[in-house]
């Protein structure tokens, strides 16, 4: 099996060689993108109870579209990459979530917070927050936004 895998690469080296290109490129633009997005995000990002109005709404209706597409395009070129990355070099699971937070989907409001509330994702968010020098994200407490509309309390 082994034989085989070394003759389709030799047989592909063009296609290999780009594979290997692209995904130095990802890793050394997670990298430098990583840090630049996770210091972006408001401190009390994870906090609000509903979705907040979004940022781009300020600008005129076209810019707004332009911008929000361009956000969904990076965002989703950010999880593609970071699922790449779970088996190539790269900081993948990161890559993954930075490109949902970026990217616009229904249910995205409680995966985020359900995300945020895993200690080793906001580890890793706060450690890159500090060595920007910005205060660290806080976390919501967890479950407390979504009751069980089953039982009431």
């Amino acid at each position: 099996m082994f034989d085989a895998l070394l003759n389709w690469i030799e047989s592909h080296q063009a296609l290999t060689l780009l594979l290997a290109g692209a995904s130095v490129l990802t890793f050394i633009g997670s990298i430098l993108a990583l840090p630049v997005l996770v210091a972006a995000m408001p401190e009390d990002y994870f906090l609000d109870t509903k979705r907040h109005q979004s940022r781009l709404r300020r600008f005129h209706p076209l810019i707004y579209l332009a911008l929000r597409i361009l956000k969904n395009v990076v965002g989703w070129l950010l999880v593609l990459c970071g699922l790449l990355m779970l088996v190539l070099p790269g900081q993948g699971l990161l890559t993954i979530l930075v490109g949902l937070v970026l990217s616009d989907f229904p249910g995205k409001f409680r995966l985020e917070r359900r995300l945020a509330g895993n200690p080793s994702v906001m580890a890793a968010f706060n450690w890159l927050r500090r060595r920007a020098g910005r205060p660290p994200l806080r976390v919501p407490a967890p479950l407390a936004e979504s009751p069980d509309p089953q039982h009431p309390a």
